[in-house]
């Protein structure tokens, strides 16, 4: 008959583990615990109490410790409990004896890397594919590799199978190391020049990558938007959620994860603003986009279907709909030669050449780095009630209205419908 120790442990299951999507804490029994913070990153803990005082230790992020690891940790935390031996201490005891004995393993260095840097980083989706593609690529070979003894051929042999086919995963990883094994020199833990740098090194044995031509998003002209505008209300009239994604993104010439992961705290219809933070941001910098009176109806209406915190939520439960969906819809209607991204194309030469509009504004409206350096200096505001001139005259234009621009100041507009 099993105990009741027994029954408390191991209530969790890899299939359930993988279907969780709520922050909370799951036990698994005996002080483990699998974590789910607000920000969505999942990891383990082992939660326990030593002299009267509540503790918690992390033991690493579901994508590097599985289950069963997690579980073994568990154990041999309980088994120094029972010996009044802080399992926390113990950890860090280990960690000083390693470095004064000058051993230092690569999974452990990469985690710490990535656990210190992932504040700094634009997403949690950044963290994930650091710790997924080293899991993947690097720790087989030299996960278990002293730093200090990792060598040029440890490094070919992780680049040499994905070069030809996985080019860009291959640099990434190279890259990764690279980081890593120079944060091990500036610590200490290992000397001499870096074995994955690129240049006059691993360039001289990896084939080197054929530079391509520049491939633009096919853009649809400026001159067909006002027909296809109207084909594209016919969807929403349908219901269709990414129509009005769809939409939005074409009025606030937006790129497709800015509009994706639309959350519903980052609109002000009072304002007629919708601020998108940094880290969704090619530039890293939060952009304001002013709302047309179309593009708020747009939100408006996408509020009566958003949940989960997104204004354009998926199937999924806690997820949002899929970025391929305005791009599948796209086809449905039989635009297969355009991309949902050449829309900012559109965009941008409607402004240039229909509407005329400086090259410092359509760039402010794309969140684009103006050109001219000089100007960019001076340029520091966001311009946001001058471009909501530019984007109301833009919207009567996608609707098929005629507007006449009215100059009112030196390069300002006034839109007359």
């Amino acid at each position: 008959m099993a105990t009741s120790q027994s029954r408390q442990l191991h209530r969790l299951s890899a299939l359930r583990v993988g279907k969780l999507v709520d922050p909370g804490y799951y036990p698994d029994g005996g002080g483990l615990y699998f974590q789910i913070s607000a920000s969505g990153s999942r990891s383990w803990i082992f939660q326990f109490k030593l002299s009267g005082r509540s503790r918690e230790m992390g033991l690493g992020p579901i994508a590097t410790v599985s289950l069963s690891q997690a579980r073994a940790e568990a154990a041999r935390c309980r088994a120094l409990l029972k010996d009044k031996i802080d399992p926390i201490e113990a950890r860090n005891e280990a960690q000083r004896r390693a470095a004064v004995e000058g051993s230092r393993q690569f999974r452990i260095a990469a985690a710490e890397y990535i656990e210190n840097n992932r504040r700094s980083w634009k997403s949690i989706k950044h963290a994930k594919q650091w710790t997924s593609t080293l899991a993947t690529y690097a720790h087989p070979i030299i996960g278990d590799r002293d730093v200090k003894d990792i060598d040029t051929a440890m490094i070919v042999r992780i680049l040499q199978p994905i070069w030809a086919d996985k080019r860009e995963t291959a640099s990434r990883v190279r890259g990764r190391i690279e980081t890593i094994l120079d944060a091990e020199k500036v610590l200490g833990y290992r000397q001499g020049e870096n074995p994955a740098r690129w240049r006059g090194h691993l360039d001289k044995v990896l084939a080197k990558r054929k530079r391509a031509a520049v491939q633009h998003h096919p853009a649809m002209p400026w001159a067909d938007i006002p027909e296809f505008i109207t084909k594209l209300e016919a969807k929403e009239e349908e219901g269709a959620r990414s129509a009005i994604m769809l939409h939005l993104l074409i009025l606030a010439a937006a790129r497709t994860n800015e509009v994706q992961f639309a959350a519903l705290e980052e609109f002000n219809l009072k304002t007629r603003i919708w601020t998108i933070p940094g880290e969704r941001m090619k530039m890293g910098i939060p952009h304001r986009v002013p709302l047309c009176d179309k593009a708020c109806g747009l939100v408006e209406k996408a509020l009566k279907m958003a949940k989960w915190g997104y204004l354009f939520p998926g199937d999924k439960k806690g997820k949002p709909l899929s970025n391929m969906a305005m791009l599948e819809l796209l086809a449905g209607m039989g635009y297969t030669e355009f991309t949902v991204h050449g829309f900012r194309s559109t965009f941008q030469d409607w402004a240039e050449e229909y509407g005329e509009y400086p090259d410092v504004l359509v760039d402010k409206a794309l969140a684009h780095q103006t050109k001219n350096k000089s100007r960019a200096a001076y340029q520091r505001g966001d311009m946001v009630e001058r471009r909501r001139k530019m984007m109301e005259h833009w919207s009567l234009y996608c609707a098929g209205k005629s507007a006449v621009v009215l100059p009112i100041a030196s390069g300002q507009v006034s839109i007359v419908a």
